[in-house]
C-alpha cells in the first residue's frame, strides 16, 4: 500500500527512524501541490523541524521545480541525522538532486535515476529570452555541482549524460556515483505522474507504455504554460 504524504508527515517515526516520501511532483509552494503526494520546501522544513534521529527517504518522482528541489536538497544536506535514500521506482530530473542529499542512496536494479538539463517554456523578445537562457544555464550549473560532488566520473562525462538525458539503472548509477549502491530488483509499486513523464524523450522501454505517453502529452501541451505558472516556473 502506498503511503501518502499526509500519513508520512503525521506518522514521522517508526521505531527510531523518521520517514519521508517523495512520491509526486516537487513544487514551489502549497499552491502548486495539486495532489497530496506533491512536496514543497516549506512542508519539508516543517517535517525536519520535528526530527532528530536517522531519516529514511523514499523517492518515486519525475522531478519538478529546480529551485524547490535545490532548496530541499540543501535542507536535507544540513540535517544532522543519518540519511538513507531509497529510490523505489524513479528519481528523475530534479528529483535526482534530492536523492543525492542522502548519506547513502540505494537503487534496486530495476529502478531508475535520470539526469538532464533544466527546461522551461517562455515567450518574449530577444532580450527576455536571452535572460531565460541565462537562468536555465545557472540552474544547470547548480545541478551539475550536486552531481559532480557525488560522482565517480568526470565533470565532462556528467555534462555529456545531461546532454543526452541519461537514464541509469541501479547498477549503472552505482558505477557513476560513489554514494549510490544497488540491490536485487524489487517490485515497483507505483509509477511516476503521467504528465511529468510526458516531457522526457528517452524513457527506457517498458517503464512507460507508449499509449500512456501519447495521451498525457496532449494534455501536457494544452496546460503546460498554466502548470508552469502555478508550479513555480522552470523545471527539471
Amino acid at each position: 500500500m502506498q503511503t501518502t504524504i499526509e500519513q508520512a508527515t503525521t506518522i514521522t517515526k517508526q521505531g527510531n527512524r523518521g520517514k519521508l516520501y517523495f512520491y509526486g511532483d516537487i513544487v514551489s509552494s502549497w499552491w502548486g501541490a495539486w495532489d497530496n503526494t506533491d512536496q514543497y520546501p516549506e512542508r519539508i522544513r516543517d517535517f525536519l523541524s520535528g526530527q532528530t534521529g536517522p531519516l529514511d527517504i523514499y523517492i518515486n518522482s519525475a522531478g519538478g521545480s529546480v529551485c524547490a528541489c535545490m532548496a530541499i536538497y540543501n535542507m536535507l544536506s544540513r540535517y544532522q541525522g543519518e540519511k538513507v535514500v531509497y529510490v523505489d521506482g524513479l528519481a528523475a530530473s530534479a528529483a535526482s538532486v534530492i536523492a543525492l542529499a542522502g548519506d547513502k542512496v540505494i537503487i534496486p536494479e530495476n529502478a531508475f535515476f535520470m539526469i538532464h538539463h533544466a527546461w522551461t517554456s517562455a515567450v518574449g523578445n530577444v532580450n527576455e529570452l536571452e535572460n531565460v537562457v541565462g537562468m536555465l544555464r545557472s540552474m544547470d550549473d547548480a545541478m551539475l555541482s550536486v552531481y559532480e560532488a557525488a560522482a565517480a566520473i568526470s565533470r565532462d562525462q556528467i555534462i555529456e549524460y545531461m546532454d543526452m538525458e541519461k537514464w541509469f539503472t541501479g547498477a549503472e548509477a552505482a558505477e557513476a556515483f560513489h554514494k549510490i549502491s544497488t540491490m536485487p530488483a524489487a517490485e515497483i509499486a507505483a509509477k511516476a505522474d503521467d504528465d511529468a513523464m510526458a516531457r522526457f524523450k528517452n524513457i527506457p522501454p517498458g517503464l512507460w507504455l507508449a499509449e500512456q505517453k501519447a495521451k498525457a502529452a496532449v494534455e501536457v501541451e494544452r496546460e503546460r504554460l498554466a502548470l508552469l505558472d502555478m508550479k513555480g516556473g522552470c523545471r527539471s
